[in-house]
């Protein structure tokens, strides 16, 4: 994946009201998730912004609360690309990944963002972008190349997580479909179901009419 800078903010002042006030300065709340698993109580100080959310059996997780202007992730978010996040914060770079956003249905503003924190020790979920690559059977013979998955869920260690996935479709027949549990990649886990369908080439009504004359 390309690598994306972003310089955050710790956020206090929590609540509607005070995330409210932040849009109106064309601003984002954001939530850090994906922090290391700690032991309850805790006993080292937090750092601005962090908070600690209970996950039972004596556990918990620190998350961090932040705000980053809108101008700073347009380029991260209005695009089909993916990317790993080197985000600046109290100091410190950690790496992350988008996990989630609210849009604005009307302004097409963000109006929040999940961040996933990673490393390299521990697999992550994302969604990657699809590319077809050659030329189908199906389509040499009058068929119609369709791509029903845009995007595919993979799960693996971030640093090997491609920008896209490119998938061959020369041997892809006229009327047929290529599910996610005929594909493999190495190094990565596809988490979608096995008989979702990625791609297909459809029948044309010119198709159909050079099979219905083969077949006289």
């Amino acid at each position: 994946m390309k690598t994306f800078q972003l310089t955050a903010e710790p956020r206090t002042d929590l609540g509607k009201k005070a995330a409210k006030t932040l849009r109106k300065e064309n601003k984002i709340p954001v939530v850090l998730n994906g922090g290391e698993v700690i032991n309850l109580p805790y006993e080292k100080e937090l750092k601005p912004g962090e908070k600690i959310v209970e996950i039972g059996n004596g556990k918990g997780l620190i998350t961090t609360d932040l705000v980053v202007s809108q101008d700073a992730v347009r380029k991260l978010v209005y695009t089909p690309d993916i990317y790993a996040i080197e985000l600046t914060v109290n100091g410190e770079t950690r790496m992350a990944v988008l996990k989630d956003l609210q849009i604005h249905p009307v302004k097409d503003s963000i109006l929040h963002m999940d961040l996933l924190e990673v490393s390299d020790k521990k697999p992550v979920t994302i969604e990657v972008p699809v590319k077809l690559e050659g030329h189908a059977e199906g389509v040499k013979a009058g068929g119609k190349l369709t791509l029903s998955m845009k995007k595919i869920r993979v799960k693996a260690i971030y640093t090997e997580i491609p920008e896209r996935v490119v998938i061959n479709v020369d041997h892809l027949g006229l009327g047929k479909t290529l599910q996610i549990g005929e594909l493999h990649f190495d190094g990565l886990e596809l988490m979608n179901a096995k008989n979702a369908v990625v791609c297909a080439v459809q029948l044309t009504r010119a198709a159909r009419g050079a099979q219905a004359a083969a077949a006289q």
